[in-house]
């Protein structure tokens, strides 16, 4: 588990990595929580909310399921944690304090800023395209 992101968010980002991964197009939520290793009720949920962002599609139906609705290199893995965390991880306080600013700093700001940043322009630049070989070797360990 992380601090940055929700667990929503983390079953985000590996779901749809691992539906960029694999050669098959249209996966039911039973077929992604097995993989993953979480519950199928979770998936639907978390897939569900990436659908109505646009990120992932759907199916209804006996051969229906989630699909990701966009090429994978036009997916960038900052647009999954908008869409189920949103973006004030990147501009609150790490610590929680009220009005913490630049004028009125907490007492790790200077750090946690940089480190902010630095993730930020990662999520932003990373694409699901860049990740799919090596998405496919952790899933296939997991």
């Amino acid at each position: 588990m992380t601090v940055f992101f929700s667990k929503a968010c983390e079953l985000g980002l590996q779901a749809v990595l691992y539906l960029s991964a694999k050669e098959k197009r249209i996966f039911n939520a039973e077929e992604v929580s097995g993989e993953l290793k979480v519950p199928k009720e979770f998936v639907s949920k978390v897939l569900q909310i990436l659908t109505s962002s646009g990120i992932v599609g759907s199916k209804k139906g006996k051969k229906g399921g989630f699909y990701l609705a966009k090429e994978p290199s036009q997916i960038k893995l900052i647009d999954i944690v908008e869409a189920i965390d949103g973006l004030d991880v990147f501009k609150s306080c790490v610590l929680g304090f009220p009005g913490c600013s630049v004028e009125t700093p907490c007492p790790v700001h200077e750090k946690w800023g940089k480190l902010r940043n630095e993730a930020y322009q990662m999520l932003s630049e990373e694409t699901l395209e860049h990740l799919k070989e090596r998405t496919f070797s952790k899933i296939s360990s997991l």
